[in-house]
Parts: C-alpha cells; sequence; structure tokens
C-alpha cells in the first residue's frame, strides 16, 4: 500500500510572527517536483499574514508546517482538517485554497534510513498536497499535544512569515515550501 503525505499551512491575518530559534540543516541536494500553476483571488487588504510553524520533538531546531498522511480512499481535504486537529488540537480553521497538483521530495540519504527503521518501510521520499487554511480560532485552542489520538511531534510553535518559513526549514523541504508559498502568495501579502 501507498502512504501519500500531504501538507497544509495555517495562517492567521492577527498575529505578529515570534522567531524561531535556528534551524537544524541537511546538507543533501533536494528537488522539487510539480507541474502548472493556479490562480486565485486577492486577500483582504490590510493584513500581514503569517504562517504557523512548529519544532519537530525529535529535531527541535527543525521548523515546519504540519503534515500528516492520508488514509485509504480518504478526502485530502477532510485529512488536513484531521492531521491539523491530531497534531496541533486546532479544529477552528476553514480551507482557503489548495496547490492543484502534487509536490513531491526525496529524503536525504540520513533521513530516509533514519525513517525507514522508524516506519519499517523504505519510502524515497514524500508526495504532499498543500492546503492553506485560516485560523478562526484564539491561540488557546493551539495544544501541541494535539487531540490525544497521536503521539505528539512538536515542541514549541510559532507564527512566522513566508519568509522567515522557508528560512528556518530543513534544506530538503524548501524547494516545496518555495513552490507552496509562490501558489499562495496572493493571500500571504
Amino acid at each position: 500500500m501507498a502512504v501519500l503525505w500531504r501538507s497544509f499551512s495555517l495562517y492567521s491575518p492577527f498575529h505578529l510572527s515570534v522567531p524561531p530559534k535556528p534551524i537544524y540543516s541537511y546538507s543533501s541536494p533536494s528537488s522539487c517536483t510539480c507541474s502548472s500553476s493556479s490562480s486565485m483571488e486577492a486577500p483582504p487588504q490590510g493584513y500581514r499574514r503569517n504562517i504557523f510553524s512548529a519544532s519537530r520533538l525529535d529535531i527541535p531546531s527543525a521548523w515546519q508546517m504540519p503534515q500528516g498522511g492520508i488514509d485509504d480512499n480518504e478526502d485530502p481535504k477532510v485529512a488536513a482538517l484531521r492531521e491539523l486537529k491530531e497534531e496541533t488540537g486546532v479544529s477552528s480553521a476553514e480551507i482557503l485554497a489548495e496547490v492543484p497538483y502534487w509536490l513531491t521530495y526525496d529524503f536525504p540519504p540520513e533521513v530516509r534510513a533514519k525513517l525507514k527503521h522508524q516506519w519499517g518501510s523504505d519510502w524515497k521520499g514524500q508526495a504532499q498536497k498543500w492546503f492553506l487554511l485560516k485560523f478562526t480560532g484564539k491561540e488557546e485552542e493551539i495544544n501541541l499535544l494535539g487531540d490525544g489520538s497521536e503521539k505528539p511531534e512538536f515542541g514549541e510553535w510559532s507564527w512566522m512569515t513566508p519568509e522567515q518559513i522557508v528560512e528556518h526549514a530543513v534544506d530538503f523541504k524548501k524547494p516545496v515550501y518555495n513552490k507552496v508559498l509562490e501558489v499562495f502568495t496572493p493571500y500571504l501579502h
């Protein structure tokens, strides 16, 4: 059975970003595979957009946007909302946009070896379906213990600008993050 992964970004027009700790960086080359681009409506005027990012418990200086698996026969939009709640406790969010194609990246050899040991399977990388979600709740709702249905993945969280997201991501995810943010730019500026 192939497991497809998707990621999503969560933004709030009401919060200022907090600078995170320095990022752990992988030195392996990476690539981003994608197809055509998409046009979207302009965002509301007068708001500074920030994106939810969290540091991994297993690599505390590795910041990323939440991501997770899509179950068999599960709609990717449903999976995005389910995974968001499982990983962050957030259920107050609405989907604004999606990247209209799948993006992929390859794991660096050391990450692939670690994940092969953890997962028991040898995936060369991840295929992701990205969604932009608007946070409609209050920050008190954010709980990195999640909803209790899964083992916690994150130790800290922060609102970041799009530029900070890319800067603090591990190297092998940066091409995908750049492509995602390029597609979501109309909503983020």
